[in-house]
């Protein structure tokens, strides 16, 4: 990978923290993603199966190399206890370089303990 391959931050909620966590841990033991921020207390209002439903959540900010965004979406669909889990994927226009590069690297290959 090189630097001027491109980075995401994909986004996704859960309803609890331990499945935040259980996410977060597949992910990144995976090699998938680099770096998992849990939100804590997101508050959803939507729209399922003709109700306004309303929820306590966990926002899960995961960043990792685009072109990782299928493995990513496929282990948050196995974890998932959501019958349609939100999975989308923001694109990075910058990000400092350093940093774009420990995204890469970081699922890149086994790093030197």
């Amino acid at each position: 990978m090189t630097e001027a391959d491109p980075i995401t931050v994909i986004l996704t909620s859960v309803g609890t923290e331990q499945q935040a966590v259980e996410i977060s841990e597949e992910l990144i033991t995976r090699r998938c993603a680099t770096c998992v921020n849990i939100v804590p207390c997101l508050r959803s209002i939507y729209r399922w199966k003709g109700k306004v439903c309303e929820d306590t959540e966990y926002l899960l900010l995961i960043k990792a190399p685009a072109s990782e965004f299928e493995a990513v979406s496929e282990i948050i669909r196995e974890l998932h206890s959501y019958e349609l889990p939100e999975i989308m994927a923001l694109p990075v226009d910058r990000a400092e370089k350093a940093f774009h590069r420990w995204v890469l690297d970081s699922v890149a290959a086994e790093e030197e303990e």
